[in-house]
């Protein structure tokens, strides 16, 4: 068949078909991650982040081209989860914001956007690393641009770019020896690779609808200081009113300032968001009539969408954040949101002071909207952020980025031991600076372990791996590998000791048991007896003991 230009319905089609070609797939991209532990997630991610979108474009009732592109990053942008997912979004976004400017697509435009997508992305990462998902990326955006000039066809344009990308991929573990030792190529750019060939089928006419997956792609949950006996007199504004205007008029910074004031004036939980053609609002307020009549100034509504929360909060228990409305008819001078999963980390967070708990971890990232969600509710003139994993990092800081009424700062913290030390280092009577440095500074003093298994056979820094082996991993790679639990323990505790030693801390997960636990802990008080030995119930998944030196 021949192609040459895209127009909006073809666009919808091929990108959900897109979404859900990786939706079948997300296990086996799961399976490419790295390290043989139990939580291989990246398939996982990128098709969340990917779901988001699609659930966001099939709502979308528009065909116009700019109005889709918009829904497209804005719902990878709000869903993505983990580091896969947050490149994915800003993949996305990128290409965006070239492919909005026409009615329809051709050849010229998708080279500029997959330049612009590998652009885009490549400025979000701190540190890009090479062998991976902004590699593939990259060369599929510099070949584009090479061989457009060539084409009017757009399905043999994008044939040999996907060649490109193909073979790249291919080329991933020359250029991360830890891909090559694990006999995987990059999974997060696997998982793009099968989004493009998806896209391409679509556009060929083999279009995949989109189902009810879309439905269920939020699974993170929020938990907060208390979940029983909240009042619906504590919900201060009673109705969740949302709208997009499809301005018929110029929309300037001063309209959107203004606006943005007007809206914070009627009620709270504001999310304003605009582009040169539709303005998307979230406010909860006592009076959705003023928002929408505001709203039709500056265009035609669609997407109406008024929820009475208190009638729902009769309904069923909301998440408990809204104690925090019922404490304090003021901002607290300092709020905390930490993400954990286990119900006695949750506990132990809470306990230590943490605000929010947003649950999530290993084994499901949260996304973005889980994070902001957390900030939106959280009444705080400054609220940190804990991701306690590498992996949420990006989401967090992306999260940061999107809050406009509150001061956010993410403490990087890649461990739940990192993460109980950063939130016993704050303090209200510092600033935020001095918080976020003296925590960086509280951290790097803490030695974190974690005790899993493997789930395939595998070498990694020159150690063998065989299924179901016994996994110390450490700050910086892994310590060692055991047949059992205990041993392992050991291993890592020796390992992590020095004279300067004082704490260790145990955190049992929930497939130990507390007699089990017990018992080792006896033992390494035994085995160590200048040291002092905690014991604490984490009920993480995946992880048998979260262990911290100090």
């Amino acid at each position: 068949m021949s192609l040459e230009q895209i127009d909006a319905q073809s666009l919808r089609s091929a990108f959900i078909t897109g979404a859900k070609s990786l939706e079948a797939k997300k296990e086996w991209i799961n399976e490419l991650n790295v390290f043989p532990v139990p939580d291989g997630d990246t398939g996982t991610n990128m098709t969340m982040t990917i779901m988001s979108a699609a659930k966001n474009l099939a709502a979308e009732t528009s065909d116009d081209i700019a109005t889709l592109c918009k829904a497209i990053a804005q719902g990878s942008l709000r869903g993505a989860r983990g580091n896969s997912g947050v490149i994915l979004s800003q993949l996305f976004r990128g290409a965006a914001k070239i492919l909005k400017e026409s009615q329809t697509i051709d050849v010229f435009e998708l080279a500029l956007a997959f330049d612009k997508a590998s652009e885009t992305a490549y400025k979000a990462v701190m540190k890009p690393k090479e062998g991976t998902i902004l590699t593939v990326a990259k060369a599929m955006g510099e070949k584009a641009l090479e061989i457009y000039d060539n084409f009017d066809d757009i399905i043999p344009f994008l044939e040999e770019v996907l060649k490109c990308g193909d073979e790249t991929l291919k080329q991933t573990p020359e250029m991360l020896p830890v891909l090559k030792k694990a006999g995987v190529v990059d999974s997060g750019g696997q998982g793009l690779m099968v989004i493009l060939h998806g896209i391409l089928e679509g556009l060929k006419g083999n279009i995949i609808e989109l189902g009810d997956v879309v439905l269920s792609t939020k699974s993170s949950a929020v938990s907060g200081a208390a979940r029983d006996d909240i009042d619906t007199a504590d919900i201060k504004f009673g109705y969740c009113t949302e709208f997009i205007v499809n301005l018929k008029k110029e929309f300037t910074d001063k309209d959107e300032e203004e606006f943005k004031k007007f809206l914070t004036s009627i009620g709270d939980s504001l999310v304003c968001v605009a582009d040169d053609e539709v303005v998307k609002v979230h406010v909860h307020t006592n009076d959705p009539g003023l928002a929408i009549q505001r709203g039709l100034t500056f265009g035609e509504l669609t997407n109406l969408k008024i929820d009475n929360m208190r009638e729902e909060h009769r309904e069923r228990v909301i998440k408990g954040v809204d104690k925090i409305l019922k404490e304090q008819n003021h901002k607290k001078k300092m709020g905390v949101i930490s993400v954990s999963a286990g119900s006695g980390l949750t506990s132990i967070f809470k306990e230590i002071g943490v605000d929010i708990v947003v649950e999530g971890g290993q084994t499901m990232n949260p996304s973005t909207e889980d994070i902001i969600d957390a900030i939106d509710k959280l009444n705080a003139e400054t609220v940190y952020i804990l991701p306690n994993n590498k992996n949420i990092i990006l989401a967090a800081e992306q999260a940061a980025k999107l809050e406009e009424n509150k001061k956010v700062v993410v403490i990087p913290t890649k461990t739940i031991p990192q993460g109980i030390t950063a939130v016993i280092s704050l303090s209200e009577d510092r600033s935020a600076e001095e918080n976020l440095e003296n925590a960086k500074e509280e951290i790097a003093n803490v030695k974190s372990a974690q005790i899993t298994y493997a789930v395939r056979n595998t070498t990694i820094d020159d150690v063998e791996i065989h299924e179901n082996d016994v996994m110390a991993l450490g700050d910086n790679g892994i310590i060692g590998v055991d047949k059992s639990i205990d041993s392992a323990v050991d291993k890592a505790v020796s390992s992590m000791i020095d004279d300067s030693s004082e704490l260790v801390s145990l955190y049992y997960g929930a497939d130990v048991s507390e007699e089990d636990a017990t018992k080792l802990c006896d033992e390494l008080v035994g085995r160590y007896p200048k040291l002092e030995f905690e014991l604490h119930n984490g009920g993480q998944p995946v992880y048998y003991y979260f262990i911290s030196v100090e």
